[in-house]
């Protein structure tokens, strides 16, 4: 358990130094990588509460609910954000 501990805070710490040095004109395509990678960990949380029980059961149904609410945020951010490019004649 410890290890994945230590991998959890090492991560944070790492993404937070990431988002703080990247222009701001370089965050959608990074929002879109974040979505893909939030797409493989959705599969990897389903399979593995699957086959887990107790604790891990508990951190899998925690990442699922945090990879939804990146992967739905990502998806009406982009959606938004085509919305701005259409002509008001199209619609």
């Amino acid at each position: 358990m410890e290890p994945l501990v230590f991998i959890f805070v090492l991560t944070a710490f790492l993404g937070l130094e990431l988002l703080s040095r990247v222009p701001s004109r370089l965050h959608t395509p990074l929002m879109s990588g974040t979505n893909a990678i939030s797409g493989i960990v959705l599969l990897g949380t389903i399979s593995g509460a699957a086959h887990s029980e107790g604790f891990v059961f508990v951190l899998s149904l925690c990442a699922l609910f945090l990879s939804m609410i990146n992967v739905v945020g990502g998806y009406g951010v982009t959606h938004r954000m085509l919305c701005m490019f259409h002509s008001r004649s199209n619609s």
